[in-house]
């Protein structure tokens, strides 16, 4: 069977940025299950997937646009000090929730100089080229529950 809309696709993976680097990798441990068409994994790479069938080992590399997108000035606000309240230190690459208009994002600290706190609300990966080592492992039809909730439900997927 090939990926395709309604069908569940598990495989490993191994992702790596320009330099070489494994940022993250189901190597050792289960690999990675998702529902085709819903946007459950990066756009680049799902495009990839389309076709494919257990078995296939292939190598895939994602532009930014594809992938996490390009760093968003509009999500890097410089705040005060003051506005962690109940936080006794703080440094570079902590990470926090902020309440904005649209709801709660994930924020990490990019810079703090002279009582003012940078924080970036950018996906960390967002503006870098992804490059993936896949393996297929499995291909099968998605059950009408699974389509209807929009993911994978049992083994490496979600469980009510």
């Amino acid at each position: 069977m090939q990926i395709a809309e309604r069908t569940v696709a598990t495989f490993h993976y191994t992702l790596t940025n320009d330099a070489g680097a494994v940022l993250d990798s189901s190597s050792g441990g289960e690999p990675l299950a998702y529902l085709h068409g819903v946007g459950g994994i990066v756009p680049g790479l799902e495009k990839a997937m389309e076709g494919r069938q257990a078995g296939d080992k292939f190598d895939v590399v994602v532009s930014p646009e594809e992938g996490y997108g390009t760093p968003n000035e509009m999500l890097i606000q410089v705040v005060p000090r003051e506005a962690f309240q109940g936080v006794d230190e703080l440094a570079v690459g902590m990470q926090f929730q902020a309440q904005t208009p649209q709801g709660a994002i994930s924020v990490v600290i990019a810079k703090i100089e002279d009582g003012m706190v940078t924080v970036d609300g950018n996906h960390p990966l967002a503006g870098q080229t992804l490059h993936f080592a896949i393996e297929v492992t499995d291909v099968r039809e998605a059950s009408v529950e699974e389509v209807l909730h929009g993911h994978v439900h049992g083994a490496g997927g979600h469980h009510h």
